[in-house]
């Protein structure tokens, strides 16, 4: 498997913005429920019940490539993107997560997933609705989204990107294909569910 792009490397102002996990899933949470989400506890467990799993231990329970837990109590939802802890980035004009599971370049990647999205036989696989209340944040389900977004040192990737979502109910597909034997594509789409 190729390594994604380093954080050293020029970025284009139309390069999307690439977020790591430290080994969990990457998860999408709503900007307005972003401070609800605690991800990862030193006991594995929410503060005040030693039975319920903390949110990052309810992200890796999330079977299959995408699904949808709640964040919080006010029942927003965050969509978890399973399965592999892929770096990954946000195609707006796709409405589509993109999941570097390997690739020899950013552009290699990005042809690859066009393909995969123009081509009519391609092997969706359903993941249920998620709902937004509009943009949303995507991060590494380990931390809290109170936490700051930035590494101080500069040695790192960002760890969270911006989503921008109207508000919405979207269906959630996922697709992991091999476009060739270098290159390795994930990719997790929202198409709009009519109300």
């Amino acid at each position: 498997m190729s390594a994604p792009p380093s954080p050293e490397a020029p970025a284009s102002h139309t390069s999307p913005v690439w977020v790591e996990s430290m080994g969990g899933p990457l998860i999408v949470v709503p900007v307005s429920s972003s401070a609800a989400w605690r991800g990862c506890t030193e006991t594995g467990v929410m503060a005040g019940d030693a039975t319920a799993p903390d949110d990052y231990d309810r992200a890796c329970a999330v079977d299959g490539p995408a699904g949808v837990i709640t964040v919080g109590e006010d029942g927003a939802q965050a969509l978890v993107l399973a399965d592999e802890p892929a770096t990954t980035c946000f195609l707006p004009e796709h409405r589509t997560f993109l999941r570097w599971l390997a690739a020899d370049s950013e552009t290699g990647l990005k042809t690859a997933a066009g393909a995969v999205l123009s081509d009519p036989a391609t092997a969706w696989e359903e993941c249920g609705t998620w709902s937004s209340d509009g943009p949303a944040v995507l991060m590494d389900s380990a931390e809290a989204g109170s936490a700051p977004d930035t590494d101080p040192s500069g040695d790192a990737m960002p760890s969270r990107a911006p989503v921008a979502l109207p508000a919405g109910r979207w269906r959630v597909r996922a697709a992991h294909t091999e476009a060739d034997e270098e290159t390795g594509v994930g990719l997790v789409q929202l198409l709009p569910v009519a109300s």
